[in-house]
């Protein structure tokens, strides 16, 4: 993956500010053709204020919800699985019992993921990455992002709900 530079339109062409020029001659090719999209950066303060608000309500939770996340980063994930932001993969076995020993075995792989079975069939769902290059600003600040966890507390931990509203001002 190459590093992103920064660029100026000038009507014509896409000209790189000056202190992107040599990375450019080492990324690209003149010549070639290059797809172009602009990157929405989200701000560090908005992303470590995000995850700031994860573990703080992971260090406030409960003593049964506790032993069920075992890190911040647990809990988030969980969260973020139940909100919708998540990659999903299934198979279909022979057999119930063959789909029971399969859904261990995948679980065991992925201390994060959701597996669930239902009949022969096993499904594994895994957290969408909130990287900064992997989740962009407009989903990283998607009101579903934040605001899912306050709409469906009993899904993705009332805890991580409950503090998100603190956070923004609406306390319930």
């Amino acid at each position: 993956m190459s590093r992103p530079a920064i660029f100026t339109y000038d009507g014509e062409a896409m000209i790189p500010l000056h202190r992107f020029a040599k990375l450019c001659d080492q990324q690209f090719v003149v010549g070639q053709e290059y797809r172009l999209a602009e990157l929405q950066e989200r701000s560090i303060s908005t992303h470590n204020h995000f995850f700031a608000c994860v573990h703080e309500a992971w260090k406030n939770l409960s003593d049964d919800q506790a032993e069920r996340f075992a890190t911040a980063d647990h809990l988030r994930k969980f969260a973020l699985i139940k909100c919708g932001f998540y990659d999903e993969q299934s198979i279909v076995l022979s057999s119930a019992k063959d789909a029971l020993k399969v859904s261990a075995f995948i679980a065991a792989m992925d201390e994060y993921a959701i597996v669930t079975v239902s009949g022969p069939v096993v499904r594994k769902f895994t957290a969408k990455s909130q990287s900064i290059p992997a989740m962009g600003k407009k989903d990283f600040s998607r009101p579903a992002n934040k605001r899912c966890l306050i709409s469906s507390p009993a899904r993705s931990g009332w805890i991580l709900a409950r503090w998100l509203r603190m956070q923004e001002g609406r306390p319930r």
